[in-house]
């Protein structure tokens, strides 16, 4: 009689990358909707969904009854090699390996770990020495079709098969089980070999087991939730293996959902042992947790300050019990029924002796940072916060995480010489941190809480986010990793999961979809779905189906192939698809972290292997491992690029740490909103606002960053009506002027909803901050119950209660909006730093800001042109000034680095700036390549150099550089004369005869290549550094092409229309034609300009006149007509009725510019400029708007003659501040 519920003990889910459709959540679900008692969870090879498995089946069990709780078995499907997993010879047998209880699951961790670590050939591998190894707590199953003894069996080697399970049976026991698979199809495109195969085996396997006294349990190899998932999953095996849907290619049996105790058993009829055995492997998993008490790593204290042995022989239980359990004053706080929990929950008193001497120890550094930061004796308010704030650190038993996060950060800014943030977030909020030099803004000075960092009444570890520059944060890491062990430290792991554009584009493609048609249905997905309930929604299939029609009308496309591509990119949206690392976090552990959770190897960003853990950042706490967050800030290696540069050309060593917060320069620049390229004040609305604002202080340009944001956004405008006067500054109770003064009465930070709470209403620091959580979470009982306590001990403080009601309202109408205060502060200052450099080193802040975007080409262009709007000249790479990187020229130049030049290399560029700085610039060709290290500074080396415009200076044309004279290039001939001339050198330099005569070597004769044009010396120009330097190959059509059509190539997507046209401009920069669906051929053209680059297409009639009319480097004019298709009304279809030369429109657009002025406007130096604007004959119409606000009337004057409408004229109307339009004149 089959009484009871069959347990699934071959699971796989999505974190089976790429080969399991099923998420936690589905399997989970599943599990408990069947009345099953147990799960496991076997992913190939790893265990990246242990944690969220183990979370989820407890948050589900939460609801249940005792009777039908789920219980979780862990576990790993894991390959075992042939012989050693240091092999590199086979790619394993298949095993399942399930944790009977808390010692299996360590043992398995190892396991794990092990095989990702040192075993991974195509696969994570362990092996049999291993398996023996750490066997203790284990349970095996002999695995599907791929395990060690199937294979056996499938190849004929019985004999072979019976050895491995005898091995098995001998080392696991009772704990070894053989399993049984029967996957009979009928499906449509399923594989229906594979039943054959598993009935010729489990004949054998029967037999096995019934010989050597081993039970047999049924598995189903479950990799999809639902029966109905059969046909996604194998599109998801499609994209694993890189097949189309049609092609020959792997197939599962479309069995592997997770089947119901009636479908088990209906598969096994014959065998119900085999189901029950899943009984008693459940009943031998023992119940046991994955998480953990905080492990805080040891920081090695000198042994001349104290010992944990000193200490116990000194101070007693009672002591330690007092000292942990009353307040920072001695006050008795808690009962003793409390007290005790709380000694019980820090790890007793034997852990109460380490903590003791690490919060000694913290204590003194903290004293002696403190008299260097405020004095000595130290304010009575710094000494009664570090007191308070040193006493919440050690009874939450977190001094240790402190001693390790200053000790880190003052060597890597005292020793490493890395650039280190100020602080973020809210650790800034800690005088002690302030104090230890972990945090560099004083936050008493700016009312910063610590209980917003760390607060007793909310148990949580503390989370400090440091700040480093870019290369520095590998020296830290680097310093950490030596310090603590390399088996101590690791990354947190990240999952990638397929997102809609990219479901799509896979589908379009395993689907054999046209290219075009994924990326016109992706670009649907960029589009913004409209507010529901005052959020926009997340982007996904559901809310883009439900909000979006034309996203709609694909889904439910009159075209089969859409609509199915549609239905299976729905389907595995979401779905796992690869991992990778957490930008910032690390784990620093007190033990190897393979004590504790399993890891595996990742790739940084650098291209670097490195160790992460498997569980994800947000699990990974839970564990008890303690993470920490090394974040690489660009805009600090900025500064330190910047301050290089200034101590090259000035010879001055800036301290940035102490620059003047009352500088005129800078604000000035932030009153006039020049802004690009500075920390977070650089966009177009930041900077009408800063005009408008017109900050004086350093607390304007805090508020402003913590103002500028979705929500608190909407304040703006009032908070500097109030700056100006404007509108009145009033408080609703005349005290809290002592905390919103400085914002003019409007609240902006969430600091001050907590000192007002306190002020008002007598809150203690854990409930303001509670108040602060609740309302920026919408807790609402949490927020009715501190109503209560506000209302009544706001009253209590004699308050008038309806004016109480409406600071509640406003409270709650803004908290969820109000920014933490020392983040805003930390990156505020940074922001000043930036602005500082900007203002008063413009050439050296512009340089290193060019330094380090390279990466960036649209940055690159940005920054150029700001560089040009600042009266900076750019100059292309020159080996006689430049650096390796951006530097700055003693005229003020910026100068491109050689290090960018793509194809020379370091040693090469080392070389260079080494000969030159100790033997001076080099004055010709030959004499370059007779002095510059020629293994460095190869042929290939010299070539890029010359065609990226670096050998300018010395007089040779770039062409005749590459030049081929016979069977060799001009560089190569030079290259071998330089070779002569210095091997000659050496001879001469070693000869015994003082008075040898140096030899001649003939210097090879400088060719005479034929000119490049224009576009091809500016292109191979591009393809060595990027960009153009030079110039731009639309010079020419400047205006055409920013001012005389309707749209840029950036904006290219976003400005088509259901119907129209639209005009663009720009050079065709390749052009390629392809083979359509239906047999027809199509052009595919790509046109770029200043702002980027756009994709036009060309079909039907467009293509056969037009494709074979352009050539690659043409400057063009294209119109674009829009309309609905006559097909589909639903979609879009454009047609080009034109490309066109730009040449022909060179003069005949953008030919008319309209300033406007006031009618009192009385300056000459328009006049003057006007008369001075020189750049290309390009003559055209300027007209001049007058304006009477007074009288509201405009009067329009046109110039007697023609001038140049061109980009000179325009950066000398905008230098004045003269607004203009630029116009198309009317044809006369």
């Amino acid at each position: 009689m089959f009484d009871f519920r069959f347990t699934h003990l071959h699971v796989h889910s999505q974190y089976s990358l790429l080969d399991g459709k099923a998420s936690i959540k589905e399997l989970v679900d599943a599990a408990v909707a069947d009345g099953m008692h147990g799960l496991a969870l076997t992913d190939h090879g790893n265990m990246f969904g242990i944690k969220e498995f183990y979370n989820y089946v407890n948050k589900v069990n939460g609801g249940l009854d005792d009777d039908k709780k789920l219980k979780p078995i862990l576990g790993c499907e894991m390959y075992v090699a042939r012989e050693s997993l240091l092999d590199r010879k086979d790619r394993g047998y298949h095993l399942i390996v399930l944790a009977r209880n808390e010692k299996g699951y360590h043992n398995l961790i190892k396991l794990v770990s092990r095989a990702t670590t040192e075993g991974f050939y195509y696969h994570p591998r362990t092996d049999k020495e291993d398996l023996a190894r750490h066997r203790e707590g284990l349970i095996i199953c002999s695995a599907c079709l791929g395990g060690e003894i199937p294979q056996k069996i499938l190849h004929d080697d019985i004999k072979g098969a019976e050895e491995a399970v005898i091995w098995f049976k001998e080392t696991f026991g009772e704990d070894y089980y053989i399993e049984l698979q029967r996957h009979k199809t009928d499906k449509p495109n399923a594989n229906t070999e594979t039943f054959a195969e598993q009935q010729k085996v489990n004949a054998v396997l029967l037999d096995l087991a019934r010989r050597h006294g081993i039970k047999v349990v049924a598995t189903n190899d479950v990799h999809f939730a639902k029966e109905d998932d059969a046909e996604a999953h194998d599109r998801l095996i499609c994209i694993s293996t890189q097949k189309r849907y049609q092609e020959p290619r792997m197939h599962y049996t479309k069995q592997e959902w997770f089947k119901s105790t009636d479908e088990m058993r209906a598969a096994f009829p014959d065998l119900p042992e085999a189901l029950e055995n899943t009984r008693e492997i459940l009943d031998k998993i023992e119940t046991y947790s994955i998480d953990h008490a905080p492990i805080m790593p040891n920081f090695e204290i000198p042994a001349e300050f104290g010992t944990e042995e000193e200490y116990r022989r000194t101070i007693s239980e009672k002591e330690l019990f007092d000292e942990f359990t009353r307040d920072e004053n001695g006050n008795v706080v808690l009962s003793q029924e409390e007290a005790e929990k709380k000694i019980k929950k820090l790890g007793g008193y034997d852990k109460l002796y380490r903590i003791k001497l690490e919060a000694d120890y913290l204590k003194k550094l903290t004293m002696e940072g403190a008299v260097k930061r405020y004095g000595d004796p130290l304010p009575e308010e710094v000494a009664e916060r570090l007191k308070f704030e040193l006493h919440i650190m050690k009874t939450m038993g977190f001094p240790g995480y402190f001693l390790i996060v200053q000790d880190f950060i003052n060597v890597g800014r005292d020793k490493l010489g890395v650039s280190i943030g100020p602080g973020r977030g809210s650790a800034a909020g800690s005088a002690a941190a302030y104090c230890l030099g972990i945090t560099q803004i004083d936050p008493i000075k700016y009312d910063l809480l610590f209980e917003r960092f760390l607060n007793p009444d909310r148990i949580s570890l503390p989370d400090i986010d440091v700040d480093f520059d870019d290369d520095g944060r590998y020296e830290v890491l680097k310093y950490v990793t030596e310090k603590y062990g390399a088996e101590k430290v690791a990354h947190i792991i990240t999952y990638g999961t397929m997102a809609t554009k990219m479901a799509i584009k896979d589908m379009t493609k395993i689907m054999d979809l046209p290219r075009s048609e994924g990326s016109r249905i992706a670009r649907i997905v960029d589009s913004k779905l409209p507010e529901v309930d005052g959020k926009v929604p997340k982007t996904n299939f559901k809310n883009l189906t439900k909000y979006c029609k034309e996203f709609a009308a694909e889904v439910n496309s009159p075209d089969p192939a859409i609509r199915d591509m549609m239905k299976y990119a729905g389907q595995l949206e979401g779905n796992v698809r690869n991992t990778g690392i957490h930008a910032c976090g690390v784990i620093i552990c007190r033990d190897d972290i393979t004590d504790w959770v399993p890891v595996s190897v990742a790739t940084d960003t650098d291209g670097s292997k490195v160790i992460s853990t498997q569980y994800e950042g947000s699990v990974i706490e839970e564990t008890g491992l303690i993470k920490m967050d090394f974040l690489g800030l660009k805009t600090l290696s900025i500064i330190m690029e910047a301050l290089e540069n200034i101590k090259l050309r000035h010879g001055i060593d800036l301290d940035i740490d102490h620059i003047p917060l009352d500088d005129p320069a800078t604000y000035k620049l932030y009153c006039e909103g020049r802004t690009t390229a500075t920390f977070q004040f650089e966009s177009p609305g930041m900077q009408q606002h800063l005009r408008a604002l017109q900050p004086s202080k350093f607390e304007d340009l805090i508020a402003m960053n913590a103002l500028y944001r979705p929500g608190p956004m909407d304040y703006i405008p009032e908070f500097i009506a109030r700056k100006h006067g404007e509108h009145e500054v009033s408080y609703d109770i005349p005290v809290m002027k002592q905390y919103l003064e400085e914002t003019y009465g409007v609240t902006v930070y969430q600091e001050q909803v907590m000192l007002l709470s306190r002020l008002l209403a007598n809150f203690t620091r854990g409930e303001s901050d509670m108040l602060r959580k609740a309302m920026g979470k919408k807790q609402i009982d949490k927020m009715a119950k501190l109503k209560v306590k506000f209302m009544k001990q706001g009253q209590d403080n004699g308050h008038d209660p309806q004016i109480l009601e409406k600071i509640w309202k406003d409270w709650e109408k803004f908290a969820s909006y109000a920014f933490n205060k020392s983040h805003a502060t930390c990156y505020s200052w940074v922001a000043y730093q930036t602005g500082y450099l900007k203002a008063n080193y413009p050439a050296e802040f512009m340089a290193g800001t060019l330094s380090r975007n390279l990466s960036s080409p649209d940055k690159i262009r940005k920054y150029m042109d700001e560089c040009r709007a600042m009266g900076l000249s750019v100059k292309g790479p020159d080996i006689n000034e430049s650096r390796d990187k951006f530097s700055v020229t003693r005229d003020g130049s910026i100068r491109f680095g050689l290090g960018a030049v793509k194809g020379v290399g370091v040693s090469a560029v080392n070389a260079i700036i080494s000969e030159r700085n100790s033997n001076g610039p080099y004055k010709d060709i030959y004499e370059f390549v007779e002095r510059v290290n020629l293994s460095a500074c190869n042929r290939s080396a010299i070539e890029s150099l010359a065609l990226a415009g670096a050998l300018d200076c010395l007089d040779i044309r770039r062409e005749d550089i590459v030049a081929e004279i016979g069977d060799m290039t001009f560089a190569e001939q030079l290259v071998k004369y330089g070779q002569r001339v210095q091997q000659d050198r050496n001879s001469l330099q070693a000869s015994l005869f003082d008075d040898m005569e140096p030899l001649e070597t003939n210097k090879p004769p400088m060719p005479k290549a034929p000119d490049w044009d224009r576009f091809t010396l500016l292109e191979r120009e591009r393809e060595l550094v990027s960009m153009y330097i030079s110039g731009h190959p639309l010079d020419p059509y400047y205006m055409e092409v920013n001012y005389g059509v309707s749209t840029v190539a950036a904006d290219f997507d976003d400005r088509q229309q259901r119907e129209g046209t639209l005009t663009i401009a720009g050079l065709i920069v390749s052009k390629t034609s392809r083979i359509s669906r239906n047999g027809k051929t199509f052009g595919i053209v790509e046109l770029e300009d200043y702002s980027g680059k756009a994709e036009l297409r060309l079909f039907g009639r467009s293509f056969d006149q037009l494709y074979d009319q352009i050539t690659v480097g043409m400057p063009v004019y294209v119109k674009i007509t829009f309309a609905a298709s006559r097909y589909d009304p639903t979609r879009i279809s454009f047609n080009i009725d034109e490309i066109t030369p730009l040449e022909q429109y060179r003069g005949r657009l953008a030919n008319m510019v309209v300033a406007a002025l006031d009618i009192n406007y009385s300056d000459v130096s328009l006049v003057n400029a006007l008369a001075d604007v020189k750049g290309l004959p390009r003559a055209g119409d300027f007209v001049i708007e007058l304006y009477d606000t007074s009288k509201h009337q405009t009067v329009r004057v046109r110039a007697r003659r023609k001038i140049p409408i061109n980009k000179e004229l325009l950066e000398t109307l905008d230098s004045l501040g003269i607004g203009y339009k630029v116009q198309t004149a009317p044809s006369r």
